[in-house]
């Protein structure tokens, strides 16, 4: 992958967050700090509340106690996406598609008129150049594979420069080829961009290959967080069922232990 512009990264912090949705209880006093310029996978099974802490540091919801911090600045105030540029790759991808590749990626600039159309066709030839995926500028996303639509859906995030890159399930209903060059390119883009990567998934092999930290989410409570070597080691029971591939990490029993804690 070619070298592509390098950031200013941003830290996130969480402090003691708390969101519930009417009586039901979906974080529970969260705290986890991602430091500037780290990969940080935050992992948990079906329902233990990732996506909606997710929402929660893009800014689309406040909590309901705690804090958010982009930097200094509370993460639902919609100014502090003026001061940090952050981008979030969907776990759908969340492509036009009325729009070839071309003009998904185009789409930031020009809306934003950063820069000429000439300026834009450069640094989209560039990013598609460095994700491979250069011959797929005049598709429409339902002519691309599953993979091909993860490259673009992060194409489309790099074009915007950000300071923080938040990833929803970057390897889901991927082969596991696919899931390992996905990690790869995540792994890839932080290093030679800088920005700092906030990856939420459920899925092992991710977080143990490119992780600098890895936090574990189960029902809503944080029950680690440390190295990818501190987790394989741990002897904490969820950590470790969690951990067995042998298990689905969908089971409700990790719910219910975590109750029963």
């Amino acid at each position: 992958m070619e070298s592509t512009v390098t950031v200013e990264p941003v830290a996130v912090r969480i402090e003691n967050l708390s969101k519930s949705y009417g009586e039901q209880e979906v974080l529970r006093g969260v705290s986890l700090e991602v430091k500037p310029g780290q990969i940080f996978v935050l992992m948990g099974p079906s329902g233990s509340g990732k996506s909606v802490l997710l929402r929660q540091v893009i800014g689309l919801e406040a909590p309901d106690q705690g804090e958010v911090l982009i930097g200094d600045h509370k993460a639902h105030i919609p100014s502090t996406h003026d001061v940090f540029r952050t981008a979030l790759v969907f776990q759908a991808g969340a492509l036009f598609n009325s729009m070839t590749v071309y003009d998904n990626l185009a789409l930031y600039p020009r809306e934003h008129r950063l820069y000429s159309e000439s300026e834009i066709r450069d640094k989209v030839t560039s990013v598609m150049k460095a994700l491979s995926i250069e011959t797929a500028g005049r598709k429409i996303p339902a002519e691309l594979s599953g993979g091909m639509k993860k490259r673009v859906a992060v194409a489309r995030a790099i074009i915007m420069e950000p300071q923080l890159i938040l990833y929803d399930e970057p390897t889901s209903e991927l082969d596991p080829i696919l899931s390992a060059t996905t990690s790869e390119l995540i792994a890839t883009i932080s290093r030679e961009t800088g920005a700092t990567s906030l990856v939420v998934t459920h899925d092992r092999d991710l977080a143990l290959s490119i992780a600098d930290q890895v936090a574990l989410l189960m029902n809503g409570r944080m029950v680690f967080t440390g190295t990818p070597g501190e987790l394989s080691r741990s002897e904490d029971s969820r950590v470790r069922e969690f951990m067995n591939p042998s298990i689905d990490p969908h089971n409700p029993r990790f719910r219910k232990q975590e109750n029963d804690a």
